[in-house]
């Protein structure tokens, strides 16, 4: 082989296959492997007349058909099977070369090869893919993180192949180094999490409370996609709800058993959250949402419990209850996504990161899964003041929050009344609040702490650190 392909694509299971056809159709030659050949022939056999393939047998074959420097996507499953490949195939690569990880990646993973893979002076690229199959065939979201080097050589390639914003912008960018495209992939997820079970509690209240039907709540969904509510998943939540079963007849959304299955990104960002310390309520109530639907026998044996049972609205009530559940999912989304861009903060202040803020919203704003019209809104917020703690600081979305926070609470207290669950809406409530607060109860947290552990305070009025001996006379003692 003459080593001319641009790029080369291990592991053809349907996302790699995509991507692999994704860089073909604009205009790059790929190599192409796998460890189980069939899949390699099929893929030229049957889309070859897309663009130039080189299809490999063996890792000696395939790195021999790269250019320098040479660009292998690796597309397996996440964990072991990744390190497999690279320990497969950096023995045959040589200095300067770049190593790409495609899959769902723990960043801290990503930061382990990426150390490991500089030492042999090879680049290590890990980069978040959002979009699924259909992404990675016609432009997903790409969330590249590593040397700015690698990126370089990448990057145009990566330009080529991501989704476009409206204005043409693609959607990837290099997101930092090591680790941090993974990381901000693991974040995307989050805010994915919470923002479908959003829309879920949302589907809830308008069927058990407005007492609408699938096929109304789908109207609904329709119109509200018209507005400040325009994204993917709520447009494809209109689809959902509007499809009726072929064999029973009924709506598709009765005939599919509730319980929501994860892969395990929502599970990460609620973890890293807690290890920073960083308030990702709505993000992780979506989380055990999903982790409480799935014990089906706990909710057996709980489903005689007392309490009310919705009884649906009158149809004037009702159309308004729909407007306030629209007013109070909007608030809530934007609750979730200023959760989400915290984290991301606060991880890249961590590890060194340097990310933009304003670039991250950039690139989900087309190919993404929460893809949605108010991500310019949200790139424009953080393009104006770089420094800007929280999306709820500005002044816009604070106006448009406040605005919607009469209904957002009159939603959660008639859910509450009538015993529909919205943990998302109340912990997104719950946020809002706590970030408004002038006082918080960690007063008194704190001070039971020192009560039964001695673990000090601060007190209010002057600085330093202080313990109660709480026995006695309770005198204080300045701890240092």
């Amino acid at each position: 082989m003459s080593g001319t392909a641009q790029i080369g694509v291990t592991g053809l299971a349907v996302m790699g296959r995509n991507l692999a056809r994704n860089f073909a159709r604009n205009g790059f030659q790929v190599a192409v492997h796998n460890r189980t050949t069939s899949k390699t022939d099929a893929l030229v056999e049957e889309f070859g007349n897309e663009g130039s393939f080189v299809a490999a047998r063996t890792p000696q074959e395939f790195v021999a058909a790269l250019e320098r420097p040479r660009r292998v996507f690796i597309m397996v499953k996440a964990g072991d099977p990744t390190d497999a490949v690279i320990q497969e195939f950096a023995p045959l690569l040589e200095e300067g070369d770049v190593v790409i990880d495609g899959g769902n990646a723990h960043f801290e993973d990503t930061r382990r090869r990426e150390r490991q893979l500089r030492g042999r002076g090879i680049h290590f690229v890990g980069v978040g893919i959002s979009g699924g199959e259909e992404g990675a065939l016609h432009g997903p979201s790409i969330m590249p993180g590593g040397s700015a080097q690698s990126y370089e050589s990448l990057g145009p390639m990566l330009e080529r192949i991501a989704a476009k914003a409206k204005d043409g912008t693609p959607c990837t960018t290099h997101i930092g180094p090591d680790g941090a495209g993974h990381f901000v992939k693991m974040v995307h997820n989050g805010i994915e999490y919470a923002d479908m079970q959003l829309i879920a509690e949302a589907y809830d209240l308008l069927r058990q409370v407005a007492g609408y039907s699938p096929e109304r709540i789908a109207e609904t969904f329709r119109r509200w996609n018209t507005g400040r509510l325009d994204s993917y998943l709520i447009e494809i939540t209109a689809e959902v709800l509007a499809h009726t079963d072929a064999v029973t007849g009924k709506p598709f959304v009765d005939i599919v058993q509730d319980r929501a299955e994860q892969k395990g990104t929502g599970r990460w960002t609620v973890q890293i959250a807690l290890d920073l310390g960083v308030p990702v309520s709505g993000i992780a109530e979506a989380v055990f949402a999903r982790s409480l639907s799935g014990h089906t026998d706990l909710r057996e044996a709980a489903k005689d419990l007392s309490g009310p049972t919705a009884a649906p609205l009158d149809e004037a009530p009702a159309a308004a209850f729909a407007d306030r559940v629209e007013q109070a999912l909007y608030a809530s989304k934007i609750v979730s996504y200023t959760q989400g861009f915290h984290q991301i903060r606060m991880g890249s202040e961590t590890y060194d990161w340097n990310i933009d803020l304003g670039a991250v919203a950039g690139i989900w704003r087309a190919g993404c899964i929460i893809r949605a019209a108010f991500l310019d809104r949200i790139r424009a917020a953080y393009d104006a003041r770089p420094e800007l703690l929280s999306l709820l600081s500005d002044e816009r979305f604070a106006q448009e929050i406040g605005a919607a926070q009469d209904d957002w609470r009159a939603v959660v207290a008639e859910a509450a009344r009538q015993g529909v669950p919205t943990p998302g809406f109340a912990a997104a409530l719950a946020y809002y609040d706590g970030l408004r607060a002038d006082r918080l109860p960690a007063a008194l947290t704190q001070g039971q702490r020192d009560f039964f552990g001695a673990h000090t305070y601060r007190r209010a009025d002057r600085p330093g650190s202080f313990h109660t001996l709480w026995g006695g006379d309770r005198s204080e003692v300045e701890a240092g």
